[in-house]
C-alpha cells in the first residue's frame, strides 16, 4: 500500500489532497479485507474514513483526547494511530475491536455501549482544566443514535454550563444506529441539513476559505472529506 501504514501522525497531516484521497480508498480496502476475514464492525467504520482522517489532522493525539462513541467505530483511529495488523482482530492476542488503554496511548476509554462518550469526555476536560492544562482539547465523536440516549443529554447539560472546558463534539449525522433514528433531535438534524440558512452558511464558508489562500484550502479540503465520509456510509 502507498500510505499505509503511517510513520507517525506527523505523516498524515504533511499529506496534501490528492493523498488524501488516496489514503481513504486506501483504508477502506484495507477495512473490507480484514474485516471479510475476521468478522468485525463494517459498516461503521466505512462510513467514518474522512471523519477520522480529519480529526486526526486537526488535533494532536494523543495530547488531545479523542473518545469515540459506541468504540466498534475506532478501527480507522487505530489504523492512523500505527495499528495495522488485523489478522487477531477481537481474538485473544489480536487488536481489541474497541479502543484499549493497553494497546496504545492514543486510546483513553474503553468504551462500547452508546452515549457514553460525552461523560468521558466532560470529565477528562474538566480534569485538563482544573490542571491548567489550557492546551489540551479532547474531541468527542458521536453519532447522531447515541445522541437519543439519556446519558448523552445529562452529558450535554453538563457541557452547556461548562465554559472552562475545551470540548469538541463532532456529530457523524447519519441517520442510522441499529436502526433510522427517530425522535425530536433527529427531526432536528434533518431540518438543520435542509435549512436553506444552513446552506447559505456551508456556501460563505466555502468562499471564506478559498480566499485564505493555502492554509483555508487545507482546511477547506479537510472539512469537505469530513462531510463526504458522514454521508458515505454503509449502515
Amino acid at each position: 500500500m502507498a500510505h499505509l501504514p503511517l510513520r507517525s501522525l506527523a505523516d498524515l497531516r504533511a499529506l496534501g489532497r490528492d493523498d488524501l484521497d488516496r489514503l481513504a480508498a486506501e483504508i477502506r480496502a484495507f477495512l473490507v479485507q480484514s474485516v471479510s476475514r475476521t468478522g468485525g464492525h463494517l459498516g461503521p467504520n466505512l462510513g467514518v474514513v474522512e471523519l477520522t482522517i480529519a480529526v486526526h489532522r486537526v488535533f494532536r493525539s494523543p495530547r488531545d483526547t479523542i473518545v469515540f462513541d459506541t468504540g466498534h467505530q475506532a478501527y480507522v483511529h487505530k489504523i492512523l494511530t500505527g495499528r495495522t495488523d488485523f489478522s487477531g482482530l477481537r481474538r485473544r492476542g489480536g487488536l481489541s475491536g474497541y479502543p484499549n488503554r493497553a494497546e496504545s496511548e492514543h486510546d483513553v476509554v474503553e468504551n462500547s455501549h452508546a452515549s457514553t462518550a460525552l461523560s468521558w469526555a466532560d470529565g477528562i476536560a474538566k480534569a485538563y482544566a482544573l490542571r491548567g492544562a489550557v492546551d489540551r482539547h479532547v474531541v468527542a465523536v458521536v453519532g447522531d443514535g447515541a445522541l437519543t440516549g439519556g446519558m448523552a443529554w445529562e452529558a450535554l447539560n453538563n457541557i452547556a454550563a461548562g465554559h472552562d472546558r475545551r470540548l469538541v463534539i463532532v456529530v457523524n449525522d447519519n441517520g442510522r444506529s441499529y436502526d433510522p433514528t427517530f425522535g425530536g433531535f433527529a427531526e432536528h438534524l434533518d431540518r438543520l441539513r435542509t435549512a436553506r440558512s444552513y446552506e447559505d452558511v456551508l456556501a460563505w464558508g466555502k468562499r471564506a476559505l478559498r480566499r485564505s489562500g493555502p492554509p483555508g484550502r487545507l482546511v477547506y479540503g479537510a472539512l469537505h472529506g469530513l462531510k463526504k465520509g458522514i454521508k458515505d456510509v454503509v449502515a
